[in-house]
């Protein structure tokens, strides 16, 4: 019986044996992995950067009056489509008191003048009828009368500029035209404002500002590392916010000479006009992105960027794996030159019969949770044995 037993407990341990030994094999045991590959090719790559910006008027006209006063009337409003000559406002003059008494005190004085001078004249023509005098004296006379009774009306004239802007119910300095043809972007100003004229030692208040929404530009700024690499006369495509779905073409005019720094960063202005399209209406200030092509390469060979890898010693150095037989792959430096973010250039290193090694991206989540979670064992065990001791 006990024989009996012993058998049984040996066959036990035997089979026990077997399905641990079996268990461990499977789960160690890996499958084999195979890998596609993939060839360079031919191809274009065109490098490009994206300044911000908005889209602008070309030009901006700034209408100021030619004298000071009070805004009686406003005949536009914003958006307005005017012409040259239209009228935009009308100023009614409020008088400085001291230059209007000035100007009374001048107009006495002047009358005083003209006065002592009409006697002088009178007199010297009664001695020139009598031939006491000669025509000289009497033209003497005759003259400053005349140049007296000129001051006067000098001195009135300007007594009705000052309180009512104009002479004789003129009313070109009160009355504010425009200057240009356009649309009115913007009237600063409402009735009843007071406004100062523009001159040498005032710019003056601004009463509407006009530009010609068919000439628009594009104004941007792009960064000093990008600014090198721009070339006159090239062609962008704007894309506004305010428009999804339309890209307008435009041709970059001006690059700043100087930059500006911006947040740690030296930013050079960029204008490039803007070819637009007359089914949309584009308003001045739409935010505006404009892609720039900084270079472009045709027929050069190329491959996917997501082929490459980089020495992990020195990550100056990309590689990729060539296939040299069956599913055995070497490692192979490489040249490379420009991306479009997709597609990269090799400029020396592989052929175009080449076939690199198109990593599985399972197989590289698979090694990355693999080293983690070794990682995350050996930080366990570590924090056992600090705890042990």
């Amino acid at each position: 019986m006990k024989k009996v037993l012993l058998i049984l407990l040996l066959i036990v341990f035997i089979l026990g044996a077997f399905g641990a030994a079996s268990y461990f094999i499977n789960s160690n045991k890996k499958s084999i992995e195979t890998f596609e590959t993939a060839t360079p090719f031919k191809s274009t790559i065109i490098t490009k950067t994206v300044a911000a910006g908005t889209v602008i008027p070309e030009d901006e006209v700034e209408i100021k009056p030619q004298i000071s006063g009070i805004i009686e009337k406003i005949f536009v409003e914003e958006g307005d489509k005017i012409k040259t000559g239209d009228l935009i406002a009308r100023i009614k003059v409020v008088p400085n008191e001291q230059s209007l008494n000035s100007a009374k005190n001048r107009i006495k004085n002047s009358r005083i003048v003209v006065n002592n001078a009409k006697i002088a004249y009178d007199r010297n023509k009664t001695l020139f009828d009598k031939g006491i005098i000669s025509s000289q004296e009497f033209e003497r006379a005759e003259l400053s009368y005349s140049q007296s009774k000129q001051e006067l009306s000098n001195a009135q004239s300007d007594l009705q500029i000052i309180k009512k802007g104009s002479v004789g119910g003129s009313s070109a300095n009160t009355n504010i035209r425009a200057t240009v043809s356009g649309t009115i972007l913007m009237i600063p100003v409402k009735e009843g404002d007071q406004v100062i004229e523009s001159n040498t030692f005032n710019a003056g208040t601004s009463i509407a500002t006009i530009a010609d929404l068919g000439k628009m530009i594009f104004e941007g700024k792009v960064d000093e590392a990008e600014v090198g690499k721009l070339k006159p006369n090239s062609e962008l495509t704007v894309s506004l916010g305010a428009i999804e779905g339309k890209e307008f073409a435009a041709k970059l005019t001006f690059v700043a000479p100087k930059g500006v720094e911006e947040s740690g960063a030296v930013q050079f202005k960029i204008k490039a006009d803007v070819a637009l399209d007359d089914d949309y209406f584009i308003r001045a200030g739409y935010s505006a992105n404009a892609s720039i092509e900084l270079e472009k390469k045709e027929d050069i060979l190329v491959i996917d960027e997501a082929l490459l890898r980089f020495d992990a010693k020195n990550e100056d150095k990309p590689y990729v794996e060539i296939e040299t037989g069956d599913q055995k792959f070497e490692k192979k430096f490489i040249e490379l030159g420009i991306s479009d973010g997709k597609n990269i250039e090799v400029l020396s290193g592989l052929k175009e019969e080449d076939k690199i090694k198109i990593w599985n991206i399972k197989a590289a989540k698979k090694d990355e949770e693999g080293k983690s979670d070794s990682e995350n064992e050996d930080g366990e065990s570590e924090d056992e044995d600090e705890t042990n001791d």
